[in-house]
């Protein structure tokens, strides 16, 4: 692909910059490197790190590499899943972290093309996978899954309130052999009036089948425990979610790791040995800006969420 074809936007791109910039010098994964936007303004940003980055696209990972080509070793490129992290910081010699970014979802290039079949908009193959040696695609989930496993991915990763309705058309409809007829089939699925509000009729039931076939939401809450695992103290996490599961997952697992899994009740002292490795780091923006969400559709749904990580901590001593 040409170059220009993968560029985009990153969303916050000056907020997820002054999120790290507190983090020591060392190595900063980005965990998500798509087209290299937000790796470039930290690289830019500071010339005391390097950044380590992955992602299972390789598209995204030939147009990163020319993007970020003028800081030469600064610059660790994995082709990997963001869960297979300890192998690419051992395949690149990285001990440590001083700090990390998930920007999680899907980006704009790949939404623009019409041939990785991630669009409603754009007509294509039922595809939708993010690394394209991946052997299972939206095909598989369209044409394969029965109606009840249909309206339960529907519904839990595409918060979609007619997701019986719409796996009960797509199962009559089968086979189903492009995203045109797909987001066809959906619509038809959605009574009238619910259809002319909220954007795009079938925009949740192709993120829902989207996070399926790439099974996003099951690898994130180890990869951010790993990340987290492998930050020094006063390193920071960054992470950028577009959809309510992937931010509740992200809110889980920092949740996690500042409470060390305390059970016990909030108004006694700590008696269970939880140990505490990160702070929740406030008085960060949680929302793109009225004008980015304006200038960018894609940042009108992302959430920010900063955490800092600290010494352990036993929590009975807090």
């Amino acid at each position: 692909m040409s170059a220009p074809e993968f560029d985009h936007v990153p969303v916050m791109r000056d907020e997820i910059v002054e999120a790290i910039e507190p983090s020591p010098s060392g190595v900063v994964l980005d965990a998500t490197l798509g087209g290299g936007g937000h790796s470039e303004a930290l690289l830019e940003s500071r010339d005391d790190i390097r950044i380590l980055g992955l992602d299972r696209d390789g598209d995204a990972l030939a147009f990163a590499r020319r993007r970020l080509s003028a800081h030469g070793d600064r610059v660790m490129t994995h082709h990997c899943r963001f869960d297979e992290l300890d192998e690419a910081m051992r395949a690149n010699g990285v001990e440590h972290l001083s700090g990390a970014l998930f920007d999680l979802g899907v980006s704009s290039p790949q939404l623009d093309r019409a041939d990785r079949g991630f669009s409603y908009r754009h007509d294509g193959p039922l595809d939708m996978r993010m690394d394209g040696d991946a052997p299972w695609s939206a095909d598989d989930v369209v044409n394969g899954y029965s109606e009840v496993d249909l309206a339960d991915i529907i519904h839990r990763y595409g918060d979609e309130r007619f997701a019986r309705r719409i796996a009960r058309a797509i199962v009559a409809a089968r086979p189903i052999e492009s995203t045109n007829r797909l987001a066809e089939v959906i619509t038809a699925a959605i009574p009238a009036p619910a259809r002319r509000t909220g954007g795009h009729p079938a925009k949740r039931s192709f993120q829902a089948i989207r996070i399926e076939v790439n099974g996003e939401l099951e690898a994130l809450p180890d990869a951010l425990d790993r990340a987290i695992d492998a930050l020094v103290p006063g390193g920071r996490l960054a992470v950028l979610s577009y959809h309510s599961g992937e931010d509740r997952i992200a809110k889980d697992r920092i949740r996690a790791a500042e409470t060390g899994g305390c059970e016990c009740p909030p108004e006694l002292p700590c008696v269970c040995g939880a140990v505490q490795t990160v702070r929740i780091v406030r008085g960060v923006p949680k929302r793109p800006s009225p004008d980015e969400q304006q200038r960018n559709r894609r940042a009108s749904s992302a959430r920010l969420r900063v955490a800092e990580r600290i010494e352990p901590t036993s929590r009975s001593d807090a």
